[in-house]
C-alpha cells in the first residue's frame, strides 16, 4: 500500500506492474487474508499497529474488489485497468500533438516490437500500452524465475522500458498539471 501509493506518484508504470504483482500475491495467498496477515503484514517490523492495520484493510478491500469483479485467477481489477485506459488516452493525446514530436518518435521505434508481441498473443491482443506492460511483467517474471533471456529479448524490453518511461514522465506532469501548460516541458 505504501509502495503502491509512492510509485502511483512517482512512475505509472511501475505502478501498474507492481499492483499487477499485488493481485497475483493475493492469488497465491488464495485470497485469504489470515495468510496474508501472517506471512507478509507480520514481517513488516518497521510498521506501527496502526500502519499494520492500514495494509491489513488495504489488501482486503484488493481481495473483495477481486472477488466482486471475478478476478479470482486471472485478470486484473478494474482500478488497474482504469489506470491503462488514462495512459492510453494521453499515449494518444500525445502522439496527436506535433510539440511531442520526441514522443511519436519513440513510440515509433518501439511498434515493430509491440506489432511483434500482439502476433504471439493470439486471442489475448491487448492495447499498445498494456502489450508493453505485459511484456515488461514477463520479463520479470522470467527473471524471477531465474530463466534465461536472449539478446534480442532484451533489446526489446530495453526499448519498451525507455518508451513506458517517458510516458511515465509525460504521465507525471500530466497529473500535476504541468504538460500541456508549460511549452517548456514538452520536448
Amino acid at each position: 500500500m505504501f509502495t503502491a501509493s509512492e510509485k502511483k506518484r512517482e512512475n505509472i508504470a511501475e505502478y501498474i506492474l507492481y499492483m499487477w504483482q499485488i493481485e497475483n500475491l493475493i492469488r497465491a495467498y488464495n485470497l485469504d487474508i489470515d495468510k496474508i496477515d501472517e506471512e507478509i503484514i507480520k514481517k513488516y517490523t518497521n510498521l506501527s499497529d496502526d500502519q499494520k492495520k492500514e495494509l491489513h484493510d488495504w489488501y482486503e478491500s484488493l481481495i473483495d474488489m477481486m472477488r466482486r469483479e471475478g478476478v479470482e485467477q486471472k485478470g486484473h481489477l478494474q482500478l488497474n485497468k482504469n489506470t491503462i485506459i488514462a495512459l492510453d488516452d494521453l499515449h494518444r493525446q500525445l502522439l496527436a500533438d506535433n510539440r511531442f514530436a520526441n514522443y511519436s518518435a519513440e513510440f515509433y521505434k518501439t511498434l515493430p516490437y509491440i506489432v511483434e508481441l500482439r502476433a504471439k498473443a493470439g486471442e489475448e491482443k491487448a492495447g499498445e500500452i498494456e502489450t508493453c506492460l505485459n511484456a515488461l511483467y514477463g520479463i520479470m517474471l522470467l527473471r524471477m524465475q531465474g530463466k534465461e533471456i536472449s539478446k534480442e529479448t532484451l533489446e526489446a524490453i530495453t526499448q519498451i522500458s525507455r518508451f513506458l518511461a517517458m510516458l511515465s514522465g509525460y504521465y507525471k506532469k500530466d497529473f500535476n498539471n504541468e504538460l500541456f501548460n508549460d511549452n517548456d516541458n514538452q520536448q
